[in-house]
């Protein structure tokens, strides 16, 4: 018996499934966040890391944009860097700066840093987020789980913090690709292990954010990200994946045969090219969140545009990346609004 409530939104399970469906479903990457009011007052109670360990409180998050502007998906309020906990390593947000790791891994030497513990027991806060965040929907939207790829977490565990070139980690993965391919696969096994979980706690899709992806040459991209991700989406895990590699759409093709049903589509990529890339894979985006900065009437009036370029079959409604934290609330409720209402050319 199933101990969770039926789903009667099925939009993003049906679309990831090539299904046929009456319009595109719509939801949007960091849309449980900055930009709402609700959410803000949480902030000024709670530490962030609080919010993430908190299961009521990431719950709560989590579904603030379903409530407040009635998006077709859940994801669930987390970070991809809660899974470095796996390897002993201490991650710390920084005002002004954002994820900030204070002993990084750049080199062998500093390889016995790291100590494993299963994700299973490490990040148990999550799975029970997940299912109380999936008792709490009711069966109104499905609920999206989601990790970094290897490639990115390596990128800031290397690093120690974000950066425009991430050329500390490039370094090292040039000059010893050996060790640096170690740490990769520790951190694939430790997210196939994180995924099979989230799946077991509750969730019905999930998303890799291979968000560093376009650091890396294609070739490189080739040698020393492919492999690992790979490994991640080809597991079963039971339910579909969308893999996004920001500003790297080149690398879809080479996961045509791969265990994925969706592809992420940043702003910088056409539909067009977009739809040639994902070959027969359905394509999940593409507005740019600064736009979501002008008016509501232009806001429906692009996204009308956007859903005629990539076509209603196949297509997934998001942004090219996460919502920006000053986005007004009603533009949006206007962006899902407009596909909501979206009506195909008669």
């Amino acid at each position: 018996m199933n101990k969770f409530p039926v789903l009667h939104n099925t939009l993003l399970l049906d679309t990831l499934e090539s299904k046929k469906t009456p319009r595109p479903p719509v939801w949007m990457m960091r849309q449980a966040g900055r930009y709402l009011p609700e959410y803000m007052e949480l902030s000024k109670k709670y530490s962030f890391f609080e919010r993430v360990k908190t299961p009521e409180l990431a719950c709560e998050i989590t579904l603030q944009p379903i409530d407040i502007i009635g998006t077709d998906a859940a994801i669930l309020f987390s970070d991809i860097l809660v899974i470095l906990e796996c390897l002993g390593i201490e991650v710390q947000l920084k005002p002004g700066l954002g994820p900030y790791i204070p002993f990084p891994i750049r080199s062998s030497k500093d390889m016995n840093k790291i100590k494993i513990h299963p994700a299973k027991e490490s990040l148990d806060y999550v799975y029970k987020a997940l299912s109380l965040t999936r008792q709490e929907l009711n069966g109104r939207v499905p609920l999206i789980g989601f990790a970094g790829g290897p490639w990115t977490l390596f990128c800031y565990l290397v690093e120690g913090q974000g950066s425009k070139t991430f050329s500390l980690a490039k370094q090292f993965i040039f000059s010893d690709p050996k060790s640096a391919h170690h740490v990769l696969q520790i951190l694939t096994n430790q997210t196939i292990e994180y995924f099979h979980e989230q799946v077991k706690a509750g969730a019905q899709v999930l998303q890799i954010f291979e968000s560093w992806a376009a650091a890396l040459g294609p070739d490189d991209f080739m040698t020393h990200a492919y492999p690992f991700l790979k490994q991640i989406v080809n597991e079963d895990y039971g339910v579909p994946m969308i893999l996004f590699a920001k500003d790297a759409e080149w690398c879809y093709p080479d996961f045509q045969d791969e265990g994925v049903k969706g592809f992420g589509i940043s702003w910088g990529c056409t539909p067009e090219n977009a739809r040639f890339l994902a070959g027969n894979k359905t394509v999940q985006g593409n507005y740019d969140p600064s736009k979501l900065m002008s008016t509501p009437d232009i806001i429906t009036k692009e996204v009308t545009e956007m859903i005629e370029r990539f076509g209603t079959h196949r297509f997934i409604a998001n942004l090219g990346h996460g919502i920006l934290p000053n986005v007004p609330v009603d533009n949006a409720r206007a962006f899902v609004e407009a596909i909501k209402n979206y009506q195909s050319p008669s």
